[in-house]
Formats: structure tokens, sequence, C-alpha cells
């Protein structure tokens, strides 16, 4: 078999991730024309040519759309008086207590027509118009009102093929044609011959033989394109946080309405057209719709936020005024066409397979049929000559082709890539069912053989149910897991201090109070955030709410990079008051100040610098998550500054507890007894991040664990050296995470998964071999760029992934090395029962595989 492996590592060698358009046109070209039916060969395989008619299409489409917002736009401000389009209101809109036509409101928004809008009253009055309030929003009871009126949140989309359309399919195959031609020769020539019934008998069985084949086969490929289209829909489920009727709701973007209040965060898809109400430092991305590459700044002076654009950064609450096919993103999608996923490596060997296969097939079917008509005109020379022909004379040469053409349908696995496909998606529906969403095929193959695993901390190995479990605040440590919390701060400091504390908690957080259907009330946000959050509910019993009333001015959300979230807010007194709350280590150096028990800023020497370190490595020794939370006071701030790096007064440091996942200790277990490292990624303090890795088994005597910034400082040959013995990375960037990828991949070839969760981990899930985003903390942007969603965010669904995967590979080899053999042996077997018969002694194949 050595001929066949060299020949597929010529002309069927694929990467199993981002192959290059040169390497799949490679393989195609070597397939050639010796393909039985090329409709149902390459179904499963990505369309090249539709491909590149989609790019140039989007592209086409995106410049006009630049066209329309960018130039049209600005060129209709210097035209005084221009007209705009007349739109009217019918009946059903009346009826339906609504005061502004569905096409008008759409073009506001698609065209940024700030005239038009102030025509309506402002995004105020767009509200009124569709009966929508920015703190209500819809009532749930009139949603099929505004859906027949305004449309539904749905492109349109191709119709499903129908079972005849795989039937047709199935037909296309070259040697059922060809065996129907000799079965249409043999019926007229035994009829000639022999006379009705009798002479109809070979024709009839062999059509009858085909049609078998074809309905075998298309009912086979119609179960698995509706297998495959359950799949897709999978994927394309996203839910987005709404108010409706007074209540925060996570619904599919398939139900949004026209009127709903959309909230928006760093990284989601922007699910519909709409105008921004308000929000924080809300930067969108409008490359895939526009092509623009410069983020766009979005505020009231520029309300507009389009469907298909992503956050980039901040936050807001945008209310919908477009969705489905009236938004600029629904027409886009509508006029691109499928252009297949990128078919897997195994796909590519095994279309390889069969092609050789087919090759030699053919060889042996023209070796039988000359043979068998040698010994035909030997044995009628020797027995009446060859000047006597009769028709009895054509119908055996013509059963004489039909064994050759058997010969290459038998010998021939043409479903085989087919079956392999099936195989994966049987794999992937197994998978979801372990809450593992595939969203690439080629994941469940490369998965079999990866050799390390890059994984978060928190949430991952974590549980991510965190409560704050210490709080250091005024040179003083206390454990907050009682009921007596709020007594035993107030022994300690001043009303003064926890007034500060506490408006630090709840002017600096992306956490917030949310009331639910059933009129309880929630706190939303992340973990952490709201770990924070609940902590300052619980202090605030009884303190009077007055001493931190104050309004928000600017916002800067938590970066990965940066490690940090500010506020600026104004005070009653008419100064201002900048919030910083992010890793202790960083905000502690940017500190010169420390409140005391009375509320007052005080110098901070070195001797309590060194003491506040030391508070913090022995919160994270214990295994606690650490946050340092500061302030300063500014008398006036610029619209574009950002907040202070220096200078700052230290308030608290909160230890946050969050308990290692069961079974995540045993799940490294496996790992490492199957080969696996697993190497811990996380942005938290170093003591933490190695008091978890202890405990999970991940950092083990002969590992180290290092830092970002040192990792980062250190050459190509100290990394050579030093990534073998890395297990664990704290603080680090996403940019980290990236570089250890690449570097794992490129200097020592290993196959790498890796998981994410946030915008910024894209590049990395991008550049692995496996990326793998958290279905519950992960941004739609992470989930884009991965191949595998982790439904449940646990480690011990990353390693299910993992084994499901080594299965099929392992079975899927097997399989095809049977395969080859019997089909290869059939091939012999028949040749040689071909030319001593003058029939085939196998010749019943699997439609769907090939197996004999």
């Amino acid at each position: 078999m050595d001929w066949l492996e060299k020949s597929l590592r010529e002309d069927f060698d694929l990467p199993p991730k981002n192959p290059s358009e040169e390497a799949q046109r490679r393989w195609r070209s070597a397939v050639g024309a010796l393909v039985k039916n090329r409709r149902r060969r390459f179904r499963m395989v990505a369309d090249l040519d539709s491909r590149s008619q989609n790019e140039a299409r989007r592209r086409s489409i995106q410049q006009k759309i630049w066209l329309a917002l960018y130039v049209q736009k600005a060129a209709i401000t210097f035209i005084d008086g221009a007209k705009h389009k007349e739109y009217h209101l019918t009946d059903d809109i009346i009826k339906a207590g609504f005061s502004i036509n569905p096409e008008e409101l759409a073009s506001i928004t698609s065209k940024h027509d700030h005239k038009a809008l102030g025509m309506h009253g402002g995004i105020d009055g767009i509200s009124k118009k569709i009966r929508s309030t920015f703190d209500r929003g819809v009532s749930a009871s009139d949603l099929d009102t505004r859906q027949s009126i305004y449309g539904v949140n749905r492109y349109a989309e191709k119709p499903s093929r129908s079972f005849w359309m795989f039937v047709w399919d199935a037909l296309q195959d070259m040697t059922l044609i060809i065996l129907m031609v000799c079965a249409l020769i043999s019926a007229v020539v035994g009829l000639a011959s022999e006379g009705f019934p009798k002479g109809m008998y070979d024709g009839l069985g062999i059509i009858l033989s085909i049609l078998l084949v074809v309905m075998v086969t298309a009912i086979s490929d119609y179960r698995q394109s509706l297998q495959f289209k359950e799949l897709d829909n999978e994927k394309k489920k996203i839910f987005i946080h709404v108010t409706r009727d007074g209540s925060r709701q996570k619904i599919s973007i398939y139900d949004l309405v026209v009127g709903d209040i959309v909230h928006l965060s760093i990284g989601d898809q922007v699910p519909a057209d709409g105008l921004y109400i308000h929000g924080y430092s809300l930067l969108i991305d409008e490359s895939s719709l526009s092509g623009e590459s410069d983020p766009v700044y979005i505020s009231q002076d520029k309300p507009f936020i389009l469907a298909g654009t992503k956050v980039q950064d901040g936050s807001a609450k945008m209310m919908v005024t477009a969705v489905g096919m009236r938004t600029e993103w629904g027409r886009l999608m509508s006029t691109l066409s499928e252009g297949g996923e990128d078919e897997t490596p195994l796909q590519v060997k095994l279309n390889g397979v069969a092609t050789i296969i087919g090759k030699i097939g053919l060889v042996f079917a023209t070796l039988t049929f000359v043979v068998l008509m040698v010994r035909f005109l030997i044995e009628k020379g020797l027995t009446v000559g060859l000047s006597k022909w009769y028709s009895t004379d054509a119908l055996t040469i013509v059963n004489y082709f039909a064994t050759a053409v058997t010969i290459i349908v038998v010998a021939v696995p043409e479903g085989l890539p087919l079956a392999v496909t099936m195989s994966l998606a049987f794999a992937m529906k197994k998978l979801m069912n372990d809450k593992a969403l595939v969203r690439h095929l080629s994941a469940c193959e490369t998965m079999g053989s990866a050799g390390t695993i890059c994984t978060d901390k928190t949430g991952t190995l974590t549980t991510n149910h965190m409560v704050v479990d210490k709080i250091w605040i005024a040179e003083v440590s206390k454990s907050v897991t009682g009921n007596n919390t709020l007594e035993d701060l107030n022994s300690v400091i001043s009303p003064t201090t926890l007034g500060l504390l506490l408006q630090g908690i709840f002017e600096n957080t992306s956490a917030e109070v949310v009331k639910e259907k059933d009129g309880t009330q929630n706190v939303l946000g992340t973990p952490t955030e709201r770990a924070i959050f609940e902590f300052g509910l619980k202090l605030e019993g009884g303190h009077n709410a007055e001493d931190r009333a104050c309004t928000k001015v600017k916002v800067e959300p938590f970066n990965s990079v940066k490690k940090k979230m500010a506020v600026l807010v104004s005070l009653p007194n008419g100064t201002y008051r900048w919030f910083s709350k992010g890793a202790s280590e960083i905000i502690v150096q940017m500190c010169n100040m420390m409140v005391d028990a009375d509320g007052n800023s005080v110098p901070l020497s070195e001797d309590q610098r060194k003491n506040i370190l030391d508070t913090i490595n022995s919160f994270a020794s214990d295994a606690l998550r650490t946050l340092c939370l500061a302030y300063k006071e500014v008398d006036d701030f610029e619209d574009d500054s950002d907040s202070p790096t220096s200078g700052l007064t230290l308030i608290s440091i909160f230890g946050i507890k969050d308990p290692v996942r069961p079974g995540v200790k045993d799940a490294v277990k496996a790992c490492m007894s199957a080969g696996i490292i697993v190497r811990m990624v996380t942005g938290d303090n170093i003591n933490t991040a190695k008091a978890i890795a202890k405990e999970c088994g991940i950092l083990t005597d002969d590992g180290i664990a290092i830092e970002g910034p040192d990792f980062r400082s250190k050459s190509p040959e100290e990394m050579r050296d030093l990534i073998p013995k890395i297990r664990v990375m704290a603080r680090s960037l996403p940019l980290d995470k990236h570089t250890l990828v690449t570097n794992l991949r490129g200097m020592f070839h290993e196959v790498v998964a890796v998981t994410g969760d946030g915008t910024n981990d894209a590049p990395a899930l991008h550049e692995a071999d496996i990326g793998l985003a958290m279905g519950i903390a992960g941004t739609e942007v992470a989930k884009e760029s991965a191949d595998v969603i982790v439904l449940d965010d646990n480690f011990t669904t990353i390693i299910n992934v993992a084994r499901w995967g080594r299965a099929v590979y392992i079975n899927i080899q097997k399989f095809v090395q049977f395969q080859l053999t019997v089909n290869i042996v059939a091939l012999v077997i028949n040749f040689v029962s071909a030319c001593i018969t003058g029939g085939v002694l196998l010749s019943q194949q699997c439609s769907c595989c090939g197996s004999i």
C-alpha cells in the first residue's frame, strides 16, 4: 500500500483547517474526469466557483452599501431641499395602531437619514409611532401584529432540495447510464431473437436493479440532507437580551420584532437595524456589511446601527426599526448562495482512494472485455466462422460489455467519501447531545489527534458560580461569607468609608438588577460582576443610598488588554470622580493613596504597599480571584480623555471564590494518560492560577507557571526551550494565547485545541487546529471563529469531544482499510470469474458506501 500512500500525499493532502484555494483545486484536478457521478461525489465539498461568485457579489453589494452610507449621504446634505420619497399609511397599519410606514422606517436607518428622523421627532417620536417605550419595550400580546406589519426577522433562503432532486442526482451516475443503454439494447435484441416475453427478461432485470440502486441511494442521501439541515439550524441559533413588558428577557434573534429594546454588549452581532437609545463608548465594526475597516462610534448624534455589524467595544440599548428582508444585511444574505463547507482531509483522501481504485477498475474492466471478446471470437471462428453473425452474437457482446461495466460499478467505492461524511454527521449529532455543537465537520476528525489543549480557567475548569469570600479595606482583611457581614465591617470602618465602597461597587459595574416576568428581581452580568454587585446589595441593607447619589458621565468597559474597567461620575458638589476596578497588581501600581477607616485619603507607604501585595498573594494562594477598587477625584475632564493610570486612591481588594468543577481532575488525568497535555491560559493572578492548576492536576512537578509579560519578553530560541514545560500562563493577554498556539503548531508541529470566550480570543480560536468557544460566556464573535461551541462551558465536555473525535477517526480509518481490501479482492475475483464464466461473481454493491 506504499504506492497508494505516496500518491495520496502528492495529490490529495489537505491541511485540516483553512486550506488554500490552490490546495483545494489541486485535488479536484487530480480526480479529473474519472468520476461515475460528479453530482453525488462532490455534493458535500465546497463549490469553489460558487464561492468566488459569492465573494465578487458580496464585494459589489458592500461597495453599493458603502456608497449609500458615506457618499450619497454626504451629497444629500449639500443638496438643499432634496426630495424624499412619499410613504403612505395603509389601513392595516392604522388599524394596528402604528403611525409610520414600514418601508419609511427601514429607510431612515439604512440610509442614515437624519433629516427624516428629525421630521418624525427623533427617536422619541419614532418610539411613539411604533408603540414602544424605552423602559418597557413592546407588549408580548401584539408580537404577531408587529410581524404581520413590519415583517419577521428572517431573510429569504433557497428552498430545500426535494427527494426527487436526489433521485435525479443518483441517475447521473455514468456507469448506471451505460448499464441502462445496455439494458435497452439487450431488450431490443432479445425481443428480435427470442420474442416476448422471454426476450425482455435480461434487459428488464438490469433496469429493475438500476431502479433499486437509484431509490436506495436517493433515500439515503435525502435522509442525510435532512440531518445536515437540522445541524445547520442549530448553528444559526443566536440569543439576545431584550426588554419586553418591562422585564429583561433572552430570546432568539428570529423572534425579534420592530420596537424591541435590544441590549448590546462587546462581541454581539447586531441582529436587526435600529436606533441608539443610550449607552457607553459603543464602537461598531461595519466591515462585514460595508467593507469599511475603520470602526464607527455610535452616539446620540450618530444613532444608526445596522444589522450584521459587530459590537467591538462598549454597551448600549437599541430600538429595533427594521428586521429581516427590510435590512441591508437581510438583502445581502439572500443574494448569496451557499458555497459549501470546506472538505475535511479524510474526505479528500477518500476521494483520492476512489479515484485511484477507479483507474485500476477501468484497467481491469478493459482487460475483462478484451479477454471475453478474444475468447468469443476464437470460439466463433472455430465453430461457425467469423463470416456468419446472428442476433444472439450481438446480445452476447452487449452482455460482455455490461459485465465489464459491472466490474467498475462493484470495484469503485464511489459513495465512500459520502459515507464518511455521514459518519461525521452522526458524530456531530451525538456530540450535540453531549453539549457540544460542532460547526465544522473537520473538527470531528482533527479533535481525535489533538496533542495539546490550551484552556481558560474561569467557567471552564471552575464552576463560574462566584461569591465574594474575603475583602481587604482600610488595612483590615475580613471573611464575608457569614450573615453578619455588615456588622463586621461597621465595626472596623466608618459610614463614610462604607459609602465610598458602595458607590464604587454600584457605579463601576456592568451588572444590573432586572425585573423578571414573575415580578422577581435578578442580577444580570458576568459572574465576577454579579458576585461583587450581590455583595454590594448585601452591604447596602440599612445604609443611606443618597450617600452614593451621582450621575454617570463616561464608561470604559472591561478591556482584556488593560485588564480594568472604569467609570467617570459627577458628584452633587460639581466635581467628578473616576472609579477603576481590575487586576489587583495593575490597580495597586496606579495607586499612591489609600482610604483609611475614617474615609480619608492617606499616602500609601512602601510598607503598606508590601502588606497589600502580601494580602493579594494570600488571597490568591487560597484559590481566590482578586480584584482591586480605586478612585480619583478630578475637577474637569475632556470627552476624549481616558481613565487615569496614576494618582489613584485604593479603596478595597475583593477575594472571589470560584470552585473547581466536579469531574475536572479526572478529566485532566484522562487527558494525560492519553498523551494530551493540558495547559491553562488565564488572565488571573499567577498564585490563583497555580492553586487552581494544582487542584486540577494540570501543574505537575516537571511543569512551570509563567506570567504573560515574562512570556512575551522571551526570544524565539528561549521559547523553544520554554514552551514544552509551560503548564500555566497567568496574567496573559489574548495575543499571548495566539503566540503560544502559533509556536506550538509551528515549532513543535502539535495539533492544538484552544478554548476562548472573548472577542479578543477570536484570532487564537481561528489559528488553532480546533477552536472551542464557550456557549454561555462566549461572545458571538468568538463563536463565529470557533470550530466547536461548548454549550455548557464545561472542561469535561471538551474531553468528551476529544474522546469522540478519536473514536470516530480510528473507526473510520479501520472501516476504510477494510473497505479497500474488500474492493480490491472483489476486483480480482470478478476479473477471474468474468474471464472464466463470462459473468461477475460479486455484483451487489452498497449505494451508500460502496461495500459489497
